[in-house]
Formats: C-alpha cells, sequence, structure tokens
C-alpha cells in the first residue's frame, strides 16, 4: 500500500466514527421535559375530539328540534330517567351552604338549592332545590322526594337519595301528588291520570285512564286516587286502578288538604246556611260521604294547609276577627262550630308536622312559621323568623315526613 493510499484509508475510517452518533448521557430533567410534553400533547389531542363531538351533539340536537314543526301538545313525562346519570356528589359544595336558623331542628328544610336535614347534614342540590316547590321524605329515610313548581315545560319529581344524588324521575307533568307514605305518586300527562309506584328511583307499574281535561290527582286515600273535576267548582272523582275508570262522587268538595290515619279525607266543603266555605270528613269508601262537617270558622278558599301526622289537626288559612290569620282546627271536635285558634301568620306554602304535633310553614314573606300545638291551646300565636342565608324573594321550604297508615 502507497503513502497516499494509506492517508486516504485513515481520512475514511475517521470520517466513518463522526457521522456515527455517539450515545448521550442520560438527562433525567430533559427525559421529563419530554415526557410532560408528550403527555400535554396526548391531553390536547383528546380535548379537541371530546369539543368536536360534543359540537357535532349539540348541532344535531339543534337540527333535531328545528325539524319540529311545534311544541307538543301535551307533556312529556320521563319515567325513570334511563339516559341520565345521577347528579356529581355534592360533598365540595358543601362549604358554600348558607348558614340558615333551624328553629329547634325538627324538620328537614330546603333552602334555595341546599337542603338542611334536622340532624344538621346539608346537601347541595343545584338542579333540585331551586325549583323545589314541596318534598317529602321517603320509607325508611332513604332520601326525599321532591316536586317541582310548575313551570312552561310542566313539574318534575326529583328522588334525592341521602348521599345528595339526584335522579329524576318524571319532567314535564302537569301536576303531580304523592301518597302519605311516599310509595305511590299519581300525575297528569295529556289526557290521561297516571299512577304508579316508587321504588328506589324508579317509577314502576303504571297505570293510566283518559279524563276529562282540567282533572287532576290531588290526594291519596290508601290506593284511591282523589281526582279534582275543575278548579272553579265542587266535585271529585275517585279512582281505584283496579276497578276501573275514575268516578264522580257527588261532593261538594271544594279542597282537599289530606287524608287522615283512618282514611278520611279533610276537605273545604260549601255547606251550611246561607252557603259558606267549611271543614269536612269525607269517607272515600262511601263516594266521598261526609262523616262530620264544622261551619264555625271564616275560612278562605286558596287552599293552603296541612293535616296533622296523627289526624288530628288541621292547620288552615281563615280570618281571626279582623285578621287573615292560619288557624288550628281540632277536627275531632268537629260540630256546629269547631274548636278554632289563631295560630301564626297566613299560610304561604306546604306544612310540614313533626310526630310531636308541630308545625312548619312558610310565610308569606318567606320567613319559616314554627307552630306548637300546646302554646296555641294556651292561647300563644306563632310569629314568623327570617331564615339567616336565604336569598331575598325565595320561601323556605319544609319537608314533610314519612306519614305511613
Amino acid at each position: 500500500m502507497t503513502e497516499d493510499e494509506l492517508a486516504q484509508a485513515v481520512r475514511e475510517t475517521f470520517a466513518r466514527r463522526v457521522s456515527v452518533a455517539r450515545p448521550l448521557v442520560a438527562d433525567p430533567a430533559g427525559l421529563a421535559i419530554r415526557r410532560a410534553d408528550r403527555s400535554r400533547r396526548r391531553r390536547t389531542l383528546t380535548g379537541i375530539a371530546l369539543a368536536a363531538v360534543a359540537t357535532v351533539t349539540v348541532s344535531a340536537g339543534m337540527a333535531q328540534l328545528g325539524q319540529q314543526p311545534g311544541r307538543p301538545t301535551h307533556p312529556t313525562v320521563v319515567l325513570g330517567d334511563p339516559y341520565a346519570s345521577p347528579l356529581p356528589d355534592p360533598t365540595p359544595q358543601l362549604s358554600a351552604a348558607p348558614r340558615a336558623d333551624l328553629g329547634r331542628g325538627e324538620v328537614d328544610l330546603i333552602l334555595n338549592d341546599v337542603l338542611v336535614t334536622a340532624g344538621g347534614q346539608r346537601l347541595a342540590l343545584p338542579d333540585v332545590g331551586t325549583a323545589a316547590e314541596r318534598a317529602q321524605r321517603l320509607p325508611d329515610r332513604a332520601g326525599w322526594a321532591v316536586v317541582g313548581a310548575p313551570t312552561a315545560a310542566g313539574r318534575s319529581l326529583w328522588i334525592v337519595l341521602s348521599d345528595g344524588k339526584a335522579h329524576l324521575l318524571l319532567a314535564g307533568a302537569r301536576d303531580i301528588v304523592l301518597s302519605p307514605d311516599a310509595r305511590q305518586v299519581a300525575w297528569r300527562e295529556g289526557t290521561d291520570l297516571v299512577v304508579a309506584g316508587i321504588v328506589g328511583t324508579q317509577v314502576v307499574a303504571a297505570a293510566r285512564t283518559p279524563a276529562s281535561p282540567d282533572a287532576v290527582p290531588v290526594a291519596f286515600a290508601g290506593d284511591t286516587v282523589l281526582v279534582r273535576l275543575a278548579p272553579d267548582r265542587p266535585g271529585h272523582a275517585l279512582w281505584r286502578p283496579a276497578a276501573g275508570p275514575p268516578r264522580g262522587a257527588g261532593d261538594a268538595a271544594l279542597h282537599v288538604y289530606g287524608t287522615r290515619p283512618d282514611g278520611l279525607a279533610v276537605a273545604l266543603v260549601s255547606a251550611g246556611t246561607p252557603r259558606r266555605p267549611c271543614v269536612a270528613l269525607l269517607d272515600p269508601a262511601r263516594n266521598l260521604a261526609p262523616v262530620r262537617t264544622g261551619c264555625g270558622p271564616t275560612l278562605t278558599g286558596a287552599g293552603a294547609g296541612g293535616v296533622s301526622a296523627d289526624g288530628r289537626w288541621l292547620l288552615v288559612n281563615g280570618k281571626a276577627g279582623r285578621q287573615d290569620r292560619a288557624l288550628l282546627v281540632d277536627l275531632d271536635q268537629l260540630a256546629a262550630a269547631p274548636a278554632t285558634r289563631p295560630a301564626g301568620p297566613p299560610v304561604a306554602g306546604p306544612v310540614a308536622w313533626t310526630p310531636q304535633g308541630t308545625a312548619h310553614y312558610p310565610a308569606a314573606d318567606g320567613a319559616l312559621v314554627r307552630v306548637e300545638v300546646s302554646r296555641v291551646l294556651d292561647g300563644e300565636v306563632a310569629v314568623s323568623v327570617p331564615v339567616a342565608g336565604l336569598p331575598a324573594g325565595e320561601r323556605v321550604v319544609p319537608v314533610g315526613g314519612d306519614r305511613r297508615p
């Protein structure tokens, strides 16, 4: 090999060594940065994909709504909400719940969008509480049934479990009424009346029947649904689903406040001479025939009021002298002039009774009123107490208890 050939071979060898990349020393910081960059890129791509799916879904929904010629002529009812998941666990929102004056902590209360139990538990209900009109405890303290206020789309019924998760059972119903034990529900759907059982977070075994345009369910007496036939005149029908369609009872009831444990319905009737609003106990087993009637107090026909858990007392709006008052009526002593005492400011919402004989209800200004029967009998008239943390213009919603026969 000549000297020139040797020099050329050496140059080629060095050139090949330089062209081969040497392994780099491990760089933990650089490795972490590169991994973070890759993770960020994956999250970005995932977010873009989800946004695209959401955009397509919303666009499809808007297109579908645009294709509808008009609003439905009757409410749409959702049974058990099979397409939706429970609302998120409300635990993170509990710290933002307003503090409230709970009185003696005897009943659960809904304060705007927070449910405060008598034991002090606070559950945030952002999608349920603000629309709540009345609520009732479920059997075995498994949760609460919450009926929404009427809207253009109708009423809703939610089941809120003891852990705060909310499930939508009905949406778009015209009127909703629960049985005293919250095991049954009846509602108006389009041209039909519907009744069903409540099991867990579902409505089951629904039965329906055609009804007149103004007929709505107003109360349960056992398995019988009391149906008001028209809002501007007296008269109800009794619907026993196993026995066929509702049949008129021929009664003179203007409003049904509820039922007693003995099955009798407590109602406002037109009676006496001259005719005037009176309190009556009606027997559903005999086509709402009156058992006892009392026409002493001056009652208003607004229909606000509630029956105590033991069936002894009725809290109802009326007149005490010239003042509008909530009156306490002794249903066991209905006579020509029943025992009646002024109890507090007029009732402006649902009345929740405790088994011990104490009633809670909202006044017209949104404040909470607590009526203790023993004190009313001693001549004391309850006053309303503002609820701390309740937004202006809102009313507290006391929750009725599970009233089993």
